[in-house]
């Protein structure tokens, strides 16, 4: 009741708060005047260029048009809003969600009448992905047989995204009001009202609050939204977006025998994350990081890459998502392609050169020539990688050149709590903050790949001190056993 009173006390105030020309008026207004001015020297230029007579006058205005251009560049195009991520939160889901391997395979075979080398296949699976014995399912998959009903489904979307915005609300000590932006990712589970509709009815937030639901999208959603988020705040003005991200898994069981649709019943796990950004200037002091960048590609244009993973039938009827044995390599074409446009923005001069040379040489001298892998340590200090399992994560090391400490949060966050699909970057950002890892300054790229397919990039930058997360958040129970050998 206090904060709401708070908010009408506020709201009050501001019907009799005198207005002023908003900035992003006066920046158009000036935007729009300089490019009339330098096309205007630009002419002046083209004719002075052809009457060679006047040089002093030409190398005058050719000095002018330079120097307006860096009036442009430097106050105009990069005038806008820094974007800050003050706070997130991550669910610990509680302990009797969690699933041992011997559990899950006897439930699976039981509930589907498995043969032996199904249930053997499944085993190899479990234990190839590098995932320990402490991951989590919801009830609802513990049942026998499962109870995959929208009701469940609900029940799930409620305790995971009900639980990480109130403890986000609690960090940032905000009220559900006090959000301007809010935008929930789920890719499998598209309820109506939507996901983002039931967080705004549960907390009566306000009625102008803007919100959108996303789905669909797969590992890479939760980058996404943050990138949709950036771009929501470069219009609206000292405003706060809270982003919430997960996966819900009781309507997403896969009731058949298809082996390629089998995989992600051993893989998803259970996880949710709630992410608070904003373009107040007011937060640069007390907020984690600043963005710098954010990147999407996709595939889709390809069918090749869009059926790579696909949501779809099997021979019975049963809905599945089948993964194909060419997903791996439709992923990392993707993230190279996603790469190369984000070194073109960050990496230093040499790498773009030495990168440059070795495409020019292998494409007109010596077709046997490997392409130059740049450096992105060079730029970038920390790496939060798709969590969809051992195998990916080694490889995306591999073709990046990273050590094994740079991996170390990824193949960490995947053996204490599973792939748990878009949210998974920020458990891997908490395991590093609880490591204490990060220092102010110092980059964190975050990649994000998913069905359709598509790759999101963010690059963080430490904003401020990070210290004593240790004992807060998914991994104050166990951060002081990893890293673990797998």
């Amino acid at each position: 009741m206090e904060q709401l009173s708070k908010f009408s006390h506020d709201s009050f105030l501001h019907k009799f708060t005198p207005t002023f020309p908003k900035p992003k008026q006066l920046h158009s207004s000036l935007s729009t005047s300089l490019k009339m001015l330098l096309f205007i020297l630009l002419c002046l230029l083209a004719t002075l260029f052809l009457n060679q007579k006047q040089k002093h006058i030409f190398f005058l205005a050719l000095s002018t048009v330079f120097f307006f251009f860096f009036i442009f560049k430097t106050c105009i195009i990069s005038s806008s809003p820094a974007i800050y991520l003050v706070d997130y939160s991550c669910l610990k889901p509680p302990n009797y969600w969690r699933v041992p391997f011997s559990s899950f395979l006897e439930h699976s075979q039981i509930v589907h009448s498995l043969d032996q080398q199904s249930v053997d296949f499944m085993s190899k699976v479990l234990v190839s992905s590098g995932q320990s014995q402490q991951t989590y399912i919801p009830p609802a998959l513990h049942f026998i047989p499962p109870r995959s009903t929208h009701e469940e489904a609900i029940k799930e979307a409620q305790i995971v995204l009900f639980t990480v915005f109130e403890d986000l609300l609690s960090k940032t000590h905000l009220s559900p009001r006090d959000i301007d932006i809010i935008i929930v990712n789920c890719s499998g589970f598209c309820p109506s009202p939507s996901l983002s509709s039931i967080i705004i009815n549960r907390y009566s937030m306000r009625e102008d609050v803007k919100s959108f639901n996303i789905s669909g999208m797969g590992c890479s959603a939760s980058a996404l939204a943050v990138d949709m988020a950036q771009n929501l705040l470069k219009v609206h003005k000292n405003s706060n977006a809270v982003i919430l991200s997960s996966e819900i898994l009781s309507n997403g069981w896969y009731a058949g025998k298809n082996r390629s649709m089998m995989v992600l019943n051993c893989l998803f796990r259970s996880g949710s994350a709630a992410i608070l950004i904003t373009n107040k200037p007011s937060a640069k002091k007390d907020s984690k990081y600043k963005l710098l960048h954010a990147l999407r590609t996709q595939g889709a244009f390809d069918d090749k890459a869009y059926n790579s993973a696909i949501r779809e039938e099997d021979s019975e009827g049963i809905t599945g998502v089948t993964l194909r044995k060419d997903v791996l390599h439709v992923a990392g074409e993707l993230l190279r392609s996603n790469l190369y446009l984000l070194g073109s923005s960050i990496l230093p001069l040499e790498e773009k050169i030495r990168y440059g040379i070795s495409i020019i040489t292998k494409k007109f001298l010596k077709k046997s020539t490997e392409v130059y892998v740049p450096n992105f340590r060079k730029v970038i200090q920390h790496y939060c990688l798709p969590a969809s399992g051992k195998a990916v994560i080694m490889e995306i090391g591999k073709n990046l050149k990273l050590k094994e400490d740079e991996i170390e949060a990824a193949l960490m966050t995947l053996h204490r709590f599973g792939n748990q699909s878009s949210s998974s970057l920020w458990y891997e950002l908490a395991y590093m903050e609880g490591k204490e890892r990060v220092k102010v300054g110092e980059r964190v790229l975050q990649v994000g790949m998913g069905s359709g397919p598509k790759c999101n990039c963010l690059v963080w930058e430490c904003n401020r001190p990070i210290i004593d997360e240790a004992h807060r958040g998914p991994w104050a129970d166990c951060i002081h056993r990893y890293p673990v050998y797998m």
